[in-house]
């Protein structure tokens, strides 16, 4: 198996996870959506870039970004949960339609720059 396809692999096994967060009557946490996120990046050995909590629509949401593999077989990874719980769902940044998935990849140049120059 390539190592490429080894990633696609890692990304469709994320897809495929059914992790979701209980409804208790309360928002999920910041702190409760990064530990799912970690969790799930952590079966794949994917690395989390950022997070944030997106307000602004109908339909409030976390979301990540992420990455999974290294160098060119570097595939960026969204993933979004709704603000009153249920399921994450991850997508690759190609496949996305959220903004989060354009600045995804240049968040990860960056964070390597600066790791090259420390």
């Amino acid at each position: 198996m390539t190592e490429q396809s080894a990633e696609q692999d890692s990304v469709a096994t994320l897809a495929e996870t059914t992790v979701e967060v209980p409804v208790k009557g309360e928002t999920v946490s910041d702190q409760d959506f990064e530990d799912v996120v970690r969790g799930t990046l952590d079966a794949v050995g994917g690395t989390l870039l950022f997070k944030l909590r997106v307000d602004e629509d109908e339909h409030p949401h976390h979301a990540a970004a992420a990455f999974v593999g290294e160098g060119e077989n570097r595939q960026f990874l969204v993933l979004t949960m709704p603000i009153a719980g249920g399921q994450l769902r991850v997508e690759t940044a190609a496949d996305s339609a959220s903004p989060i998935a354009r600045i995804a990849a240049a968040y990860a140049g960056l964070a390597d720059a600066f790791s090259t120059a420390a």
